[in-house]
């Protein structure tokens, strides 16, 4: 087993966020964090309610909904008196909304050190977003991408050094990015895992990309597959999805499609521990952009080669810019 790339190698899948955010305090407090995808129950929340027990000088909620924000925003409030909190309408799946909430961010005094993109969908039936592109590419990537780069001022206004942090997944290895085809030909072809692996394809070669271009400017990047937790997640997906899963899997050569293969459940804790570390463990630095899993990581038979391919990563980007209109060069 190579030696581990975090400050604490005995973390692994079963290690709680609270274990996590209590060995690493002293990077969470004082800082102001960002995180994309607050629902109740969702890893999302669960983040923000471990890490806000840690003494972050502010924590920002984004989601779509701005009256279901309020709920976990006073629940914080309630179990951190004290604790400064900030809530952020945001609509990944349009590049408009996107832009409103980013000039919202950009209106505000003072950093932002740690931005966790934690919000997605799965699996979700054909549909585009207003711009005309593949709903699951469209939100899981293009929006974070868009989100991300607009914010960037106030990220590298950070004295400790920004991270920005992307919730991926395993389930990258179902697709490359399709570069002759985004949209599935308009949807005839569509595959909503594959496109669903797709979207975290990209969610990683975006980490990577960051920390090629932005590692000079003290930014670190990486990303992560959480593990397999019920959450609300897979609202859109039914019975017969996952057995379409495990069919596609086997087709694919995967262990996940094998009649043997048994995979783990997370509880939320387990679920959110890698988040934290992305987050904030300080020995990560030396290792930008690099793909976690379990706290640590991600094993190489983990991970598709072409996640972590730098000549992908710099593609991706240009190809981002074209798709949202505007250049990013730093």
């Amino acid at each position: 087993m190579s030696a581990s790339i975090t400050s604490n190698p005995s973390f692994d899948a079963s290690t709680t966020a609270e274990e996590v955010a209590a060995a690493l305090s002293s990077y969470i407090a004082g800082k102001t964090i960002l995180v994309t995808g607050l629902t109740p129950g969702g890893l999302g929340a669960h983040f923000a309610e471990v890490v806000a027990a840690h003494q972050p000088k502010l924590l920002i909620l984004a989601g779509r909904s701005a009256p279901k924000l309020a709920e976990p925003a006073k629940a914080l409030e309630a179990a951190h008196p004290g604790i400064a909190t900030r809530t952020l309408e945001l609509d990944l799946s349009s590049q408009d909304k996107v832009r409103k909430a980013a000039a919202e961010v950009l209106s505000w005094s003072g950093p932002i050190d740690v931005l966790v993109n934690n919000a997605g969908i799965m699996a979700t039936p054909y549909g585009k977003t207003p711009e005309g592109l593949e709903m699951q590419f469209g939100t899981n990537h293009i929006g974070h991408f868009l989100f991300t780069n607009l914010i960037m001022p106030k990220l590298l206004e950070s004295s400790a050094g920004p991270r920005v942090v992307s919730v991926s997944s395993d389930g990258h290895r179902l697709s490359d990015i399709r570069w002759d085809d985004l949209d599935f030909q308009g949807g005839k072809v569509y595959n909503k895992w594959i496109a669903y692996g797709q979207s975290k394809t990209a969610n990683i070669l975006f980490a990577v990309e960051l920390a090629q271009r932005l590692g000079s400017k003290g930014l670190t990047a990486f990303s992560l597959h959480p593990g397999v937790i019920r959450t609300n997640l897979s609202r859109s997906a039914v019975r017969d999805d996952f057995a379409d899963l495990q069919a596609l899997d086997k087709s694919m050569g995967h262990k996940q499609g094998t009649e043997g293969f048994i995979f783990r459940l997370k509880t939320l804790p387990q679920g959110t521990a890698t988040h934290v570390v992305a987050a904030f463990d300080p020995k990560l630095a030396e290792h930008n952009g690099a793909y976690l899993q379990d706290c640590q990581r991600a094993p190489e038979e983990d991970t598709k080669p072409y996640v972590l391919d730098k000549s992908s990563a710099a593609r991706l980007w240009k190809l981002s810019e074209q798709l949202v209109g505007q250049s990013f060069d730093y």
